[in-house]
């Protein structure tokens, strides 16, 4: 008996937000809610359906002649039309020898990065200087992978990571050559 007075009364003072999930603002713009239908990219053609974006729609079984269809920019080509990014690495003292081997390496690891999600993409490499790569990337997971597996393959490079302010997701990551 007393455990059901107890249940009772926890359910008459329970508040109102028990039962909801409160997110952050930065999250609630992360974690939009899911469009309806189906959402082409204007630009790369990636497909959003499912509450996430994919290649194409070969694994889309829900297809009904009545179902919406818009076009629109996917979140990695606004970033890039918007010169945007969330993660930049920077690499020094680059030997002349491992020049065209990181380059290989880089593109390669993006290239299976995109192949996995098609919001991962390296937006571009520069060469502001000799024996010195600028990396620049959609995403800043992909970049502190991308560090990663440069600093297994490379092994005298040292790393240092600085990620930006609460707000912004962007991480710098910078590397040099031992």
């Amino acid at each position: 008996m007393k455990f059901h007075y107890w249940v009772l009364n926890y359910m008459e003072h329970r508040k109102q937000y028990d039962t909801k999930i409160i997110l952050r603002r930065r999250e609630e713009r992360e974690i939009p809610k899911g469009k309806a239908g189906v959402v082409f990219c204007k630009d790369c053609g990636a497909v959003y359906y499912k509450k996430s974006w994919h290649h194409n729609l070969r694994d889309y079984k829900n297809f009904s002649k009545d179902l919406p269809v818009s076009f629109v920019l996917c979140p990695a080509c606004e970033m890039i039309k918007n010169n945007q990014f969330e993660g930049r690495i920077i690499i020094e003292n680059i030997p002349a020898k491992n020049s065209e081997d990181l380059r290989h390496l880089i593109e390669g690891f993006c290239h299976r990065a995109y192949l996995r999600d098609p919001l991962d993409r390296l937006i571009k490499i520069k060469k502001p200087k000799v024996g010195v790569l600028e990396i620049i990337t959609t995403e800043n997971q992909l970049a502190a992978k991308l560090a990663k597996k440069i600093k297994e393959v490379f092994k005298k490079i040292t790393e240092k990571i600085s990620y930006s302010a609460s707000p912004s997701d962007v991480v710098y990551i910078q590397m040099k050559f031992k």
